[in-house]
């Protein structure tokens, strides 16, 4: 079966939106090597339109460019990238196609198709979804240190308790944490 790894920046109060706002300033190689290692361990990439459309809007012309993100660029390029969304879309980015039907349902089959890990990169709404649903292998959240006070928060309101255990915790030297967690089903705190 397949994992899918969701990877977001994350405030320390929680807010995952706009991080093009407050991200930018603690953005060091050693986040770089994070960020291109979760990409380099998927051939299938899971997004939202929002997100989507973003990525397809800068990274194919990173490519182009041969500058020193090419390399990465050219590997999300050459990634499967399945995006969620209720509109019919057109696709100018290559390898890319839309999700049919419900996202668990489909997102159940996905996991079962053979290939390598499944990332799921921003797109809160999925993440969100894939947690409560149980589907959702590992969590990785570069947590920045800033307070950002406004914005969607990773966990909304909601009747269901997630619990989570930690896998792995790195500091990097901007401050961000590097925290990876799994579902803890062994856990009903």
């Amino acid at each position: 079966m397949r994992k899918i790894i969701a990877s977001l920046f994350i405030s320390l109060d929680g807010v995952v939106e706009a991080p093009d706002q407050w991200h930018f300033p603690y953005f060091n190689d050693e986040m770089g090597a994070a960020v291109a290692a979760a990409v380099g361990a998927a051939d299938t990439l899971l997004l939202g339109r929002v997100t989507y459309d973003d990525f397809a809007g800068a990274w194919p012309q990173r490519e182009a460019a041969g500058e020193e993100d090419a390399a990465i660029a050219r590997s999300l390029g050459d990634n499967r990238k399945i995006v969620v969304s209720r509109q019919r879309l057109a696709f100018t980015w290559r390898n890319s196609e839309q999700l049919s039907g419900d996202l668990v349902g489909a997102v159940t089959a996905l996991k079962n198709e053979p290939g390598g890990a499944i990332a799921v990169s921003g797109s809160i709404s999925i993440v969100r979804q894939l947690l409560v649903a149980g589907l959702l292998d590992e969590l990785h959240l570069l947590m920045h240190p800033i307070a950002v006070r406004d914005g969607m928060r990773l966990f909304d309101e909601g009747d269901k308790r997630i619990p989570l255990k930690l896998l792995s915790s790195e500091t990097f030297k901007s401050g961000v944490l590097n925290l990876a967690y799994a579902p803890d089903e062994a856990s009903e705190r």
